[in-house]
């Protein structure tokens, strides 16, 4: 695993953001506020999945009424989300925020930011600075030719100074692009720049077969540079979809070592099972059961499903639980020991059987 900068570390209700603390994964709910059924729902949904901290838009006064009542009746760690007017970030820390987001450039005069830091320092609570690459400054447009990566990380240093001169030092920092490139050198020197923990992300990438790719390479490149605290996959449609993305990029980069880590071939001509159908359906279960194992803190979960006997039985032996699949059956193998042949029609069944055994073991 890569080295991690050390930051700051600043509390989000029950989730530790930076100081070495794992990265923890967010996602944004995009129900409307003030329909508090639909909110909760999708909050219940996301935390169902493995989200840690949600983020929630705070327009008016309505959607500051409804954040108090979803407050209320979740125990999730909840960002407020604001944007312009100053009294919905001083409504929702009064509602009970976890933390707030904010870009001090948009929120007004220096009293207003002060109100804000004010309340925010009398609950205890941090304060996310957020800037991308659509609310950049214009004299910092200017200085560098327009969006720079230079000029996003100045941008975000900036506001981050407004707070800091206030006394106010438990600051997220984000500062996003769409362009994976850009998004990438942009952290860099945020975190050159600053021990403020980073929340990563690659902002509107897409939908969720694209935006996967996106948030897989610039996130992935960012967290084996060993720079980020907490993240968002910021995907088009349901949030809930981000959230096995976020967790399969912090298990391949070596950020999460629970879960299960699955193994399956490509296919090729020598395949003579039904191996696409088979694992199709098996990571169904996956998606399923990783969010158990991860809050139960069990070790990461080695499953492969091979298609034929070149790789097959090597790659199945080796794994905590393994199928060498040949003409119309498997071999079955648990932590290198042959369990017996099945049937191609019994292999998934055989598969999900032996995980539970092992969840329930401790692994």
């Amino acid at each position: 695993m890569s080295i991690r900068k050390k930051t700051n570390r600043v509390m989000c209700r029950d989730v530790a953001i930076g100081g070495g603390a794992p990265v923890s994964i967010q996602s944004m709910t995009n129900t409307d506020t003030r329909d508090v059924e639909a909110t909760l729902a999708q909050i219940e949904a996301l935390q169902a999945a493995g989200c840690q901290i949600v983020r929630i838009a705070v327009s008016d006064e309505p959607g500051a009424e409804a954040f108090g009542e979803i407050r209320k009746r979740t125990d999730m760690a909840l960002v407020a989300d604001i944007q312009f007017d100053y009294r919905m970030a001083i409504a929702s820390i009064e509602k009970g925020a976890d933390k707030i987001r904010i870009n001090p450039g948009n929120i007004g005069s220096r009293d207003r930011v002060k109100a804000v830091v004010d309340a925010a320092k009398a609950r205890h609570i941090p304060i996310r600075v957020g800037v991308n690459s659509g609310s950049v400054e214009k004299d910092i447009l200017e200085k560098h030719g327009g969006v720079t990566p230079e000029g996003l990380a100045e941008s975000a240093m900036r506001s981050v100074k407004i707070l800091e001169d206030l006394d106010f030092h438990d600051i997220v920092i984000s500062a996003k692009a769409s362009d994976v490139q850009a998004n990438y050198q942009t952290y860099l020197h945020l975190s050159r720049m600053t021990d403020h923990p980073l929340h990563i992300g690659v902002t509107e990438s897409g939908d969720p077969e694209r935006g996967s790719i996106k948030s897989a390479a610039g996130l992935g490149a960012l967290l084996l540079a060993g720079v980020g605290d907490t993240m968002r996959v910021s995907l088009t449609g349901d949030p809930v979809k981000e959230i096995p993305v976020a967790r399969e990029i912090l298990k391949c980069t070596g950020h999460l070592n629970s879960g299960i880590n699955v193994v399956s071939c490509p296919t090729c001509s020598r395949c003579r099972t039904d191996l696409p159908g088979i694992t199709e359906r098996i990571m169904k279960h996956v998606r399923e059961t990783e969010p158990r194992l991860i809050e139960q803190g069990l070790p990461m979960i080695t499953l492969a499903i091979m298609g034929c006997a070149v790789n097959g039985p090597g790659e199945a032996s080796g794994a905590d639980i393994g199928v060498a699949c040949g003409n119309k059956k498997g071999l079955l193998f648990r932590k290198g020991e042959i369990l017996g042949s099945v049937p191609e029609d019994e292999i998934e069944q055989a598969l999900t059987r032996e995980l539970e055994k092992l969840i329930l073991a401790g692994n």
